[in-house]
């Protein structure tokens, strides 16, 4: 059928123009035998039909009827090439009818002479003209099935767009069909010279229509397939050492499309051989770079500055991009002060960046050496809680560095000048925090009371207070109540991206994050060694009643002596522990010990908005 459709498209695309000029290319294989029978039979059901969209429906379901056992396509291509036996007799005559001594009787009985006569070509000049220009649409619709049945091979689980096309074929070929039988009634009314003609303009609407939908499919399944090619090529390319500008190309760009990179430093254009032989920190992100992204980073750009073997490039994804995108790309390239891709395509890598990078939508940052080798999938948690001291970013120093911290305070000691101080002169710190103002409030006065305590003095205790998120007025201090929550998710990711048992430091973060949204929450530690984490309500007894227990102190130590009171606290009754874990920030483990008690957490599902594009001007 391939063949046939091939072979037609020379003959009836040219119209009255008659031949081909190269018959010979489009000529069917020796091989090739039509199915005359068949197709005489198909011509003699369209021939001489009175003038309608009944008639025209009715012949149509007559022509599928004969034709059931062929496939969908094959059915359009048959009546097709019926239609072409008589459109093409009529047309060949034509072009013989003065100088041909047998084609002059035959062009008689087909009325040949009518249709050329001045008067016939002058009555239904407009007529010939609409009926050309609707064969050559349903010819090409009829092509658009064959391309989607090439595509077809890749499966509409890789590529969706491919099911939404195919499952309409077959309302597809029967408007291909019945357009046809249209076009068949206007020519035997051309041909009669009848007065009344085939209207041809509401199938000329409907196969338009189709022709439109079936070259977008088209492109959107290409679309997805260049996506599935550029996954398997990436995929060979990580596996074998190559040039890490080869990788960015199959990552980035469709074939033969390469853009330049923009320079934040100066808005100017470079050519990606900046990134040759060099090893590269891609920052994979949608439009929403933060600021403390960009002040994580800058640090970072610094110290690799000086080896001038590493480049920063932020990859922005976005999935189908429109002047409001555009927009705010602009505005947030500008803030951006290292390399970008400014390719206003879906970047062809999307499906390996998702699947294989675990790219949700928040910020990655991948690693990748001079030899396009990921050195790291996601080095963003590790450089928020140590900055350049990850260096040079890759797993084995994320292992290194997870390993050698012996107590969650060591996270975020320098959350402030004052706690890096308190944790080098080893005194007692009580960390607290939380959504509760009024909590809070309860909670330092105290705490207040429990630091100025003469039993404490006596026995040269010093304790310290330290609110996350309140300055030293009470003011709210956002920026650092950020900063510290994404230093503790960043080292649990840190922590749990590999599959091995939980330690102790892992276990008090994953506690310490089950806090985050309660009222709120409190740590007490010896320098930068753990003594107590607790939930706020738990904390807050401890305090109110550790006035009972203060002259134990003398005799056992405050720490002993708050320790005991707490885990008695607790013995009494335990609350729930869930921990929040975004879906989209990267690879997260699939099971997760509760850090209370040795039970495997249960998994919920929650949905959450934070409204972080403003109000919505309007529902639709």
């Amino acid at each position: 059928m391939e063949i046939f459709v091939s072979f037609m498209t020379g003959s009836l695309a040219k119209g009255t123009h008659g031949y081909p000029e190269n018959i010979e290319e489009k000529a069917p294989k020796a091989s090739f035998t039509p199915p005359l029978c068949t197709l005489k039979h198909l011509s003699s059901l369209m021939t001489c039909k009175s003038p309608g969209e009944e008639f025209a429906h009715k012949t149509t379901m007559s022509i599928l009827n004969n034709v059931s056992n062929y496939s969908w396509d094959s059915k359009a291509v048959l009546t097709l090439a019926a239609f072409a036996m008589e459109y093409g007799d009529i047309w060949l005559l034509s072009q013989l009818h003065s100088s041909d001594q047998l084609a002059k009787p035959i062009g008689i009985l087909k009325r040949v002479p009518t249709i050329l006569s001045r008067p016939g070509l002058q009555k239904h000049k407009k007529a010939m003209v609409e009926l050309n220009n609707l064969v050559k649409v349903t010819l090409e619709v009829i092509q658009c099935m064959f391309e989607l049945e090439k595509l077809s091979i890749y499966g509409t689980k890789d590529v969706p767009e491919l099911s939404k096309a195919m499952d309409r074929i077959p309302i597809d070929v029967y408007w291909a069909i019945i357009t046809i039988a249209a076009c068949m009634t206007q020519i035997c009314c051309i041909i009669n010279d009848e007065d009344r003609t085939q209207d041809l303009s509401p199938f000329a609407q409907k196969i338009n229509f189709t022709l439109t939908f079936l070259r977008r499919q088209i492109t959107l399944c290409r679309q997805q397939i260049e996506i599935i090619e550029a996954y398997r090529k990436i995929n060979k390319l990580l596996q074998t050492p190559t040039e890490i500008m080869e990788v960015f190309k199959a990552l980035i760009f469709g074939k033969d499309n390469v853009q330049p990179l923009i320079d934040g430093s100066t808005n100017g254009k470079v050519n990606i051989d900046v990134l040759k032989r060099k090893n590269v920190l891609f920052y994979i992100s949608a439009l929403d770079i933060t600021n403390d992204d960009i002040l994580i980073l800058k640090p970072i750009s610094e110290g690799i500055r000086k080896e001038n073997q590493y480049k920063i490039v932020w990859i922005p994804i976005v999935e189908q991009w429109t002047d409001e995108l555009r927009k705010k790309f602009e505005m947030m390239r500008s803030k951006w002060p290292w390399y970008v891709v400014q390719y206003f395509s879906p970047v062809v890598g999307i499906k390996f960046i998702k699947e294989e990078w675990n790219f949700k939508n928040k910020p990655i940052l991948v690693v990748m050496n001079r030899q396009g080798k990921v050195e790291h999938p996601n080095a963003l948690h590790m450089i928020r809680v140590w900055g350049m001291k990850a260096f040079p970013f890759t797993t084995t120093v994320e292992e290194a560095l997870t390993n050698s911290v012996d107590g969650i305070v060591s996270v975020w000691f320098d959350i402030h000048p004052n706690v890096s101080n308190w944790i080098k002169q080893e005194k007692y710190i009580l960390f607290y925090g939380g959504k509760d103002n009024e909590w809070i409030q309860q909670f330092n006065k105290k705490a207040a009371t429990l630091a100025n305590d003469p039993v404490m003095k006596d026995t040269k205790i010093s304790i310290e207070l330290f609110c996350v998120g309140k300055g030293s007025k009470g003011e709210d201090e956002p920026n650092i109540l950020g900063h510290f929550w994404n230093r503790i998710e960043s080292f649990f990711f840190s922590k749990t991206h590999k599959k091995t048992e939980q330690d102790i430091v892992t276990q008090e973060i994953q506690k310490l994050l089950s806090y985050k949204t309660e009222s709120g929450w409190a740590v007490l530690s010896k320098g930068s060694r753990l003594v107590v984490n607790g939930n706020g309500s738990t904390m807050l007894k401890v305090l109110e009643e550790f006035d009972k227990k203060k002259e134990l102190v003398r005799e056992v130590g405050f720490e002993i002596c708050f320790k005991d009171h707490y885990e008695k606290i607790i013995q009494t009754g335990r609350h729930c522990c869930s921990v929040d874990i975004p879906m989209n920030a990267g690879k997260y483990p699939e099971h997760i010990k509760c850090p209370e008690c040795p039970r495997i957490m249960e998994t919920y599902i929650s949905y959450k908005c934070c409204h972080i594009d403003g109000p919505m001007n309007a529902l639709h």
